[in-house]
């Protein structure tokens, strides 16, 4: 029986996915699904780098003005440059260094 985050390496060495993606798959349902996933990838980038793996982060967009926030581990809540809170999330992959 494989942990969550296993699951969750095994699906980003696959492929990219979203915060709200990997709980759909996981079947992680309800308020504060999303900071469940996130705490998981913050530890799962720390253990990927020593098995000699790479997490890649392709950053969070605001879907009206097309601002790109910064890559990290977390959702925004809303564009710096025109206070919408339509906002893509961050997609996050898996890639051996």
């Amino acid at each position: 029986m494989m942990t969550r985050r296993q699951k969750i390496i095994k699906l980003l060495e696959e492929r990219d996915y979203s915060v709200s993606e990997l709980a759909l798959m996981l079947e992680i349902r309800g308020k504060g699904s999303k900071k469940i996933i996130l705490d998981d990838i913050k530890a799962i980038a720390n253990v990927v780098k020593r098995e000699g793996k790479v997490l890649l982060i392709q950053p969070a967009q605001c879907k009206k003005c097309g601002f790109v926030f910064k890559p990290e581990i977390r959702i925004p809540g809303r564009c710096p440059k025109c206070k919408s809170e339509w906002i893509e999330e961050p997609r996050f992959k898996i890639e051996f260094k």
